[in-house]
């Protein structure tokens, strides 16, 4: 098919363009790739494999990243683009498979660590394709552009994957420095969005789109805490179990109201109301792409706390209440929530370069209290997230912040007049 027949069959995105089913639909494949990577850093919790399941998060985080910008600048359930998306999201589920063998292959089958860089390889370059055929500007400069960080960060993967395995148990450090620098190459490559000539088309489809996705991410550690104990055969659910559920239950929906009470409106209005669009490029880039990835990681640190923090509370052999957490379980349960703090503070200072009080004060408690995490049984060391995660927002409530106040009376005439204007539409029409 010939360029102009493609272009033809691509439609672009208008300014009020919402989420789409169609994204949604694909987006389940990329909550099985995040829980591939809790899986990956559970089977063998350890320093090596905590940093490659970051450093693999960091990695579909960049895929995910450019659906969004493809999504962002033509309407992906029209055209051609269900059919892109289709052969991506086929290329992530098998990227997803090959997960556990991404840095050690396995006997038999194809080599691991080539299929894992092959499928990251049409994962980047098929949004890329589409933007090319959308783009005006000389094929060979716009490829420059757009293509080569790609290619060199897939060509970083493909000679990870030509290192020889490590003799023994030794883990594949070299293999996994390698993928670290692929992942330098995609933040360096997403800082340039000026000189990428990137443009966000519709500021309410951009923040929906990351709201989404840590929802999502918040639905993963409801998903951890249900499937904890109950996958330890023959376990009867004891009162721990129950406390422990609660708790983190408590933590998991101060996460969601910390994040989705006044940031999220907040945000997309500050994006809104950023009209140049080299400035809103770069806002949605540092506030957005950038500062929700350690909101992602946070959570996924979290939810893998949770689930060691609940094995461990089913499977005590004295006393329940007691037990404590082993090794770095009980490090990321508190890690995951202080990395989301920090970084909802981030945002807040990047869109109203304001730092706010009692969530600084919170955040730096738990990371000074970090380090002595391990000497609270299980219970307890819940008991305290839970506690300081409620505090927090309870101070927020009471504090009577005018900005708050103002952000969420916004939203809510915002969403009536959409409400009327569709009404009034349907009226006419349907």
């Amino acid at each position: 098919m010939s360029a102009d027949r493609w272009r033809n069959r691509i439609v672009p995105a208008a300014p009020g363009s919402r989420v789409t089913p169609v994204e949604l639909f694909y987006d389940l494949v990329f909550v099985l790739a995040f829980l591939s990577v809790t899986s990956l850093i559970a089977e063998n919790l350890n320093v090596f494999a905590l940093l490659a399941g970051l450093v693999v998060l960091a990695l579909l985080w960049w895929c995910w990243v450019s659906f969004v910008a493809l999504g962002n600048v033509v309407r992906a359930d029209q055209g051609v683009v269900p059919l892109v998306g289709a052969v991506t999201v086929a290329a992530l589920f098998v990227l997803t498979l090959t997960l556990p063998e991404a840095f050690t292959d396995r006997p038999g089958g194809p080599h691991g660590p080539f299929v894992v860089a092959f499928c990251y390889l049409v994962i980047r370059a098929v949004p890329v394709l589409v933007l090319l055929t959308r783009s005006g500007e000389p094929p060979r400069r716009a490829a420059l552009r757009f293509g080569l960080p790609r290619l060199a960060s897939v060509a970083l993967l493909l000679v990870a994957a030509a290192v020889p395995d490590p003799p023994g148990d030794r883990q594949p450090w070299l293999r996994l420095a390698l993928w670290a620098a692929a992942v330098g190459i995609e933040f360096t490559a997403g800082g340039r969005v000026r000189s990428l000539g990137f443009t966000v088309v519709s500021a309410g489809h951009w923040a929906e789109r990351y709201s989404l996705i840590l929802l999502i991410a918040l639905g993963e550690s409801i998903i951890s805490l249900g499937l904890g104990p109950r996958t330890i055969p023959g376990l009867a659910v004891s009162w721990p179990v129950i406390l422990a559920s609660v708790l983190g239950v408590a933590v998991i929906a101060a996460l969601w109201w910390m994040y989705f009470d006044t940031l999220a409106p907040g945000l997309e209005q500050k994006l809104h109301r950023t009209r140049d669009p080299d400035q809103r490029a770069a806002l949605a880039r540092d506030l957005y792409t950038y500062l929700h990835l350690p909101l992602i990681a946070g959570i996924i640190l979290f939810a893998l706390g949770l689930k060691k923090y609940l094995n461990a509370i089913a499977e005590a052999v004295g006393d329940p209440w007691l037990v404590r957490a082993h090794g770095l379980d009980n490090r990321v349960l508190f890690a995951g929530v202080v990395i989301y703090m920090v970084g909802l503070l981030a945002l807040g200072v990047r869109a109203s370069r304001r730092v706010r009080l009692a969530p600084t004060v919170i955040t730096l408690a738990l990371a000074i209290g970090l380090p002595f995490a391990g000497r609270l049984p299980a219970v307890a060391g819940l008991a305290v997230l839970a506690v300081a995660s409620v505090a927090l927002v309870l101070a927020g409530l009471r504090a009577g912040d005018p900005l708050r106040r103002q952000v969420r009376q916004t939203a809510l005439r915002e969403h009536v007049a959409a409400e009327q204007e569709q009404s009034e539409w349907r009226r006419r029409n349907l």
